[in-house]
This record gives C-alpha cells, structure tokens and sequence, in this order.
C-alpha cells in the first residue's frame, strides 16, 4: 500500500485547483493508497479514509500565511515519511508537483506589462510575491522532485526557460472537462436557443487580468449591430467596466458572479478569453465542451487545444485590430447543430477521468 500525503491549503475552496485536489484525493484512496492531507482551514467534500491534518493560524498577511502553511507542511514531513508528497499549491518540497498556478515570475511579468508605472517597482518588493518567487524557485529545483506535472506546453516551457528543472521531469496533462456529463444539456442548449445577435461570453475573476478592458476596446471595430457581449465574473472595478462599455455605446450585461455557468454556454455562440496570464483557463475546455466558437489570447496554455476549426488566438493583446481580427472570425461561425457536434467532439479526449486517470499512473509508476 502507497502511501500519499498531499499539500494543498484551503481545499474547500470552490476553484478548479481545490476541485482537482479533492478528485485526486479520492482516486488515491479508490486505489487502496493510505492518504493524508495538510490543508488550512475547513475540509469538506473529503472522501472517507483520508486522514486530514489541518493548519490555520489566525495571522494577518497573506505572506505570513504562506510561510506558515510550509513550515508546517515542512515540519510534518520530517516526522511523517511517504512514497508520494504531492503538492497543489507552492511549498518548499515535495516529490511530485502540480504547477497548476503556472510560473509565479512570468505572472509578475505580465501584470507589470498590464499595469504599467510604479507597479515593477511595487511588486519587486511586495513581501508575498518575494516570498512565492523564493518557495517556486526552491520547489522547482529541489533535487528531491521526481515529477513536476504542468497543465500547458506554454508553462512547461516557461519553466524551462526560468529554471534549472530536468526537462525528463516534466510532464504535460491539459485539463479535463466533464465531457459526458454535460452531453444531455449540450443538446438542450441547441433545441431552446433563440438569439438574433450572435453571442459572446466572457467568463472570470480579475477583469484586468483576464483581458476584458482589451476586449471591449476591440468590440469598438466590430459593427455593433451583429453581437452582444454577457460578462459574468466579479471584480471590484465592475462600475469602472460598466462605464467603459457605456462610454463606447457597446452592447454589454454584466451578471455578476453566477452559480451555475451553464445557461450562459448553452445561450453563448463563442467564448472570448483575452487573458494577460493564464496556465490553462478551464473555461477552454468547458466552453469547447458545450460546442462554443473560442477565442483566446496566447498567454492562455489552453489556447493550445484550439484548431483554427474551433478557435482564434489573439497574437498581439495590446493591439486593438489583432482583438478584432480574431473576434471576427469568431462572427463567422455561429451555433448551429452540426458546427458545435464538430467543435465538441475535439475535446472528447479531454473527459475529466481520462486526464486524472493519465495523472494516477504517472503519479503511482514513479520510485
């Protein structure tokens, strides 16, 4: 019997990171593995059988936090040994990782180019992003880790190119997506579908991190005529947004952060995704899923996954005509039976259990 013992703080969260914990931690356990988690916080939706060590103390900084949260991963593992320590968020060692969060330092690479200014400066010396730059850097080239998962050939490849990693260690597994579940209501999209604009969607947290400023000011070269924009997500800036598309006559709602996404992908024709850093947006594959046209800035490791047949990449974000280049030929393919069936079926290799399974054997075959 293996014995596994997994990292990963706040597993209750509701985030495709805490989601994929949560799934690993019962495929472990269905494989007969004595399985243990260090998390923070409250753990709910835990299988049965996992023992659960849990760390969280009341400390006012998120750097205080993150140090904390390793140094007790750090202390339990001298007392406790294991043929798997699989880590989901950054700590100082673990055998086998899952870089799902991507490179902590092209992320700073980026947001410094989106926010401009003061900011190099700011986030140079700002304690936690120091803090999560030393724990990537320690957990990366550690000579103790066997296998260093990553979601994207675009962060394996940033990885390479800012870290002294073994490129044998290194192994790529896309997401998945709930294929088969969501067949039936792909169907029913289709038959209760009714629109005259063809509509786009635009999905997340982080509005300037996820592009949206990018892709209202392409919006402004498209004919305003032929589409409508849903934005669902939360932001703090959301009035900012909503003046903006205001300002520039754009035919834009904003619903706000929503519980269940699936009338927004069966009522939608495309997802847009013009994302200044993302290791793999989920809502790729789930919006692939539902037979949804995508487009996608290149920074986002799921653009990989698109075919010219059932995507657009935007090569320059900050170029307006590049976004509306894209976004045009995202016009040219509404929802229709037979172009979201094709669409669909790209990423039937996808399906959620045929990923984790990949994940398992890799994870278990390891010495």
């Amino acid at each position: 019997m293996k014995k596994i013992i997994l990292l990963k703080s706040g597993i209750s969260h509701r985030g495709g990171l805490e989601k994929w914990g949560r799934l690993l931690l019962s495929s472990f356990a269905k494989k007969g593995c004595e399985v243990t988690l260090l998390t923070t916080g409250p753990s709910s939706e835990i299988p049965e059988g996992v023992k659960i060590y849990s760390h969280s103390p009341c400390l006012p900084l998120s750097v205080l936090r993150v140090l904390s949260f390793d140094r007790f991963c750090t202390s339990f593992l001298r007392q406790n040994s294991a043929d798997i320590v699989l880590g989901l968020d950054r700590n100082s060692f673990q055998t086998h990782l899952r870089a799902g969060n991507g490179v902590h330092r092209v992320y700073l690479e980026r947001r410094i180019e989106l926010e401009k200014g003061l900011s190099f400066l700011r986030h140079r010396v700002n304690p936690l992003h120091r803090t999560l730059l030393a724990l990537e850097k320690r957990a990366f080239e550690h000579q103790g880790l066997v296998r260093l998962f990553t979601n994207s050939k675009m962060v394996e490849k940033e990885i390479l190119t800012h870290y002294r990693v073994d490129p044998q260690k290194i192994s790529v597994i896309h997401n998945g997506v709930e294929w088969h579940q969501i067949t039936p209501f792909f169907a029913e999209g289709l038959e209760t579908r009714k629109q005259d604009r063809f509509a786009l969607l635009f999905v997340g947290q982080g509005f300037r991190r996820k592009g949206l400023e990018r892709l209202l000011k392409g919006l402004r070269l498209v004919e305003k005529d032929l589409f409508h924009l849903s934005v669902v997500g939360k932001d703090k800036e959301m009035e900012t947004f909503k003046e903006l598309s205001k300002k520039w006559q754009l035919p834009v709602t904003f619903y706000g952060q929503q519980k269940e996404m699936r009338p927004f992908y069966q009522r939608a024709d495309a997802l847009v995704i013009p994302s200044y850093y993302d290791p793999f947006a989920n809502v790729t594959v789930e919006a692939l899923a539902y037979g949804l046209f995508v487009v996608s800035s290149r920074h986002n490791g799921g653009c990989e996954v698109l075919t010219k047949e059932t995507g657009a990449v935007i090569e320059e974000l900050n170029d307006d005509a590049s976004v509306a280049e894209a976004l045009q030929k995202a016009l040219k393919v509404p929802k229709t039976l037979a172009s979201a069936s094709a669409i669909r079926a790209t990423v039937q290799h996808l399906d959620l259990s045929i990923q984790l399974e990949r994940f398992m054997e890799l994870c278990l075959v390891d010495k």
